[in-house]
């Protein structure tokens, strides 16, 4: 394991970052959650650039990113693997909202309201335990059910253990998770405007 595997990324508590914003020197700020999420709630300013996009086009995305960069996400996981998918390209100057969007929104920060939708942790809670209450039931019928259930048991198991979530990504593939705004051309769009012209 190289020390860029085991290093911690480095963090900026959301009292940090609000402060940073209100002087007007606030960093480019990219939210990785799914589109559905971003629009449920973000930080004003924010970019969204879903985790999956990030890690496909890394390289097309470092030559847009000159600047201090904040990673945004719900409590912080997948801004995490976001910084080091972009510090493995040589962007420097990366920092982690410290407890993500969860932290801001406890700090009573501004947040940009939209639509509510179920984030995509809450997702992934319903659809593993329903298909593991399933299974458990289908197995009093068909007993090699039970099989099912230790198959998603051994996922979110490995899910915990490298901080990635299969299922999650699945899910972040579909249409309710998905939004007219997380194409490559359109995310490299915003970027080239400048911080001050986001809203």
């Amino acid at each position: 394991m190289s020390t860029s595997d085991t290093a911690r990324p480095a963090t900026l508590d959301a009292a940090s970052l609000r402060e940073l914003i209100d002087s007007g020197r606030a960093p480019r700020l990219l939210d990785v959650r799914t589109p559905a999420e971003f629009e449920t709630s973000h930080i004003a300013g924010s970019y969204n650039v879903p985790l999956d996009l990030l890690k496909e086009h890394r390289e097309e995305l470092r030559n847009h990113l000159d600047e201090d960069v904040v990673l945004i996400c719900r409590s912080g996981a997948r801004a995490t693997q976001a910084e080091q998918t972009l510090a493995g390209v040589g962007l420097p100057n990366l920092k982690v909202l410290n407890g993500g969007i969860m932290a801001w929104q406890a700090a009573n920060a501004p947040i940009k309201q939209g639509a509510p939708r179920w984030d995509l942790e809450r997702q992934v809670r319903l659809v593993a335990g329903s298909i593991v209450l399933a299974s458990v039931v289908g197995s009093v019928f068909v007993p090699q059910l039970k099989w099912v259930a230790g198959f998603i048991g051994a996922g979110l198991t490995f899910a915990a253990v490298t901080n990635t979530c299969a299922m999650g990504m699945m899910l972040g593939k579909l249409p309710y998770n998905r939004g007219a705004s997380c194409d490559l051309d359109t995310i490299v769009g915003q970027l080239r405007e400048s911080p001050g012209e986001r809203a």
